[in-house]
C-alpha cells in the first residue's frame, strides 16, 4: 500500500486521519431528517381543522372537528355531567387568561415602543460621541 499521506499533518486529539475525514461537498448525514416529517402539535392542529357534518335542530351543518367537539362538552355540562362542566369551566378561565395578556400585550405595546425608541436614540448618540472621541488624536 502507498504512502501518500501528507507527513506535516499530526494526527491526534481533534486531528483525525486524513482518509476518516468528510469529503468536501458530502454530507456528514446523507440521510438526514426526512421531509415532510410532522410533529405532534402540526398533526393535532390539523386533525383539529377538518370538516364533519352533524345535525343541528333537523339541518345539516359543516364545522370543524373542534367546533363538534365543543358543541358536545357544552351541551353534555349542560345537561349535568359534572366532568364535562369541570373540563369546561377549566377551558373558560384559560381562554380568559389568554385574552387578558393579549389586551395587556397590545395596550403595552404602544409604550413600550416608545421607551424603546427613546433608548435607541439615546445610544446611537452615545456611540457617535464615542467614535467622535476615539477619532480625536
Amino acid at each position: 500500500m502507498p504512502d501518500d499521506r501528507d507527513k506535516t499533518y499530526d494526527v491526534g486529539f481533534g486531528k483525525p486521519p486524513s482518509h476518516g475525514q468528510f469529503r468536501k461537498g458530502v454530507s456528514g448525514n446523507p440521510r438526514g431528517r426526512p421531509k415532510g416529517k410532522r410533529n405532534l402539535a402540526t398533526v393535532l392542529e390539523r386533525t383539529l381543522q377538518e370538516k364533519v357534518v352533524i345535525n343541528e335542530n333537523g339541518d345539516r351543518k359543516t364545522v370543524t372537528k373542534l367546533e363538534a367537539a365543543l358543541k358536545q362538552m357544552v351541551n353534555k355540562a349542560a345537561g349535568g355531567d359534572l366532568a364535562a362542566m369541570r373540563q369546561l369551566s377549566a377551558l373558560a378561565s384559560l381562554t380568559e387568561a389568554e385574552t387578558v395578556a393579549t389586551e395587556t400585550k397590545s395596550t403595552l405595546t404602544e409604550s413600550d415602543q416608545k421607551i424603546r425608541n427613546r433608548l435607541l436614540e439615546k445610544l446611537q448618540q452615545s456611540k457617535k460621541e464615542t467614535n467622535e472621541n476615539d477619532n480625536k488624536p
